[in-house]
């Protein structure tokens, strides 16, 4: 072990080997990663700026939008970078800091979406008590919490990296400084490494999913009862936007990290990290705003405002 070298840098493979696609996937991946930025600045402003939409559900929503900008830009300014440097270069710091708020966003993400999902599920099946489960003590504790744990997790997988031994300036088969393949450049024994990721990865991942789950079992219950004409589509309206964002968000999620090693490969594993880290992010303002009335005239009055003020 004494006699290992130290690793000073990592070569980012990125999403493709072939240079005439580099410039390709520079000019996409910008364009996306712009409409992501300018979207879900734009759903945090219209939350923040309508006193209508200052309720538990538009306050994680709009936490939501900002990890989703932290989930992005962690990944794809790097990668950017490289492309337009022809430097497909990363530091030992700067590999093992982007995995740290890569993992920290991705997992905070997994929580917020729970919350929210255990926020319908109080409206919906608990409605005299919505105003006191859901107290602004209460929403300041959940999204405590969430950062709190996620932070503790990946520090741990972080620091549990740099324990390991780097024999040489490896390539890393992604864009950016993926756990997975990170640790399969190390020339140290990862066993413990390969443990907390099943353990506390599975733990983050599954447990989340678990509560999504049973609470739309809750809701889908509930919502068969109602004999209102119209009140179950109308019940069922408020939580068909965080629907759609979990089924997209967990199928690629499953995809990319709880899919068997035979059926797994690295250009899929990189497909799926890049629906996950930008085309989510991209798509989840379109989704909260297009099917949300409310959404929909707060981004109006916003851009309205926006426009009177320019002149």
């Amino acid at each position: 072990m004494e006699n290992q070298s130290s690793v000073s840098e990592f070569f980012l493979r990125g999403l493709s080997a072939s240079p005439e696609h580099q410039q390709l996937f520079f000019g996409i991946f910008l364009c996306m990663y712009l409409v992501t930025l300018t979207g879900n600045v734009l759903i945090i402003l219209a939350i923040s700026s309508d006193r209508h939409l200052h309720t538990p559900m538009y306050f994680f929503l709009a936490n939501l939008s900002f990890v989703d900008i932290g989930l992005t830009s962690c990944t794809v300014i790097k990668m950017l970078v490289n492309i337009q440097t022809q430097r497909h270069t990363i530091s030992y710091a700067g590999c093992l800091t982007q995995m740290y708020f890569y993992l920290m966003f991705g997992d905070v993400d997994s929580f917020f979406l729970a919350v929210m999902a255990y926020d319908r599920y109080v409206a919906i099946c608990r409605p005299l008590h919505y105003s006191t489960v859901m107290s602004p003590q209460v929403c300041a504790l959940l999204l405590t919490l969430c950062w709190v744990v996620t932070h503790a997790v990946a520090l741990t997988y972080t620091l549990l990296v740099t324990r390991l031994s780097f024999c040489v300036n490896g390539e890393i088969a992604h864009f950016f400084c993926d756990i997975t393949p990170v640790l399969k450049l190390s020339c140290s024994d990862t066993y413990i490494n390969d443990l907390m990721v099943f353990a506390l990865g599975g733990t983050v991942l599954i447990v989340p999913f678990i509560c999504i789950v049973i609470s739309y079992i809750s809701i889908v219950s509930a919502i068969l009862r109602v004999r209102t004409p119209g009140g179950a589509a109308k019940a069922f309206s408020t939580c068909s936007s965080h629907l759609c964002v979990v089924c997209v968000f967990y199928g690629t999620l499953f995809t990319a990290y709880l899919c068997p090693p035979s059926v797994a490969s690295e250009e899929k594993d990189i497909a799926a990290a890049a629906v996950y880290t930008v085309v989510i992010p991209m798509l989840n303002p379109f989704i909260y705003s297009l099917r949300n009335k409310d959404m929909k005239g707060a981004l109006r009055r916003l851009l309205s405002r926006r426009r009177m003020f320019s002149f």
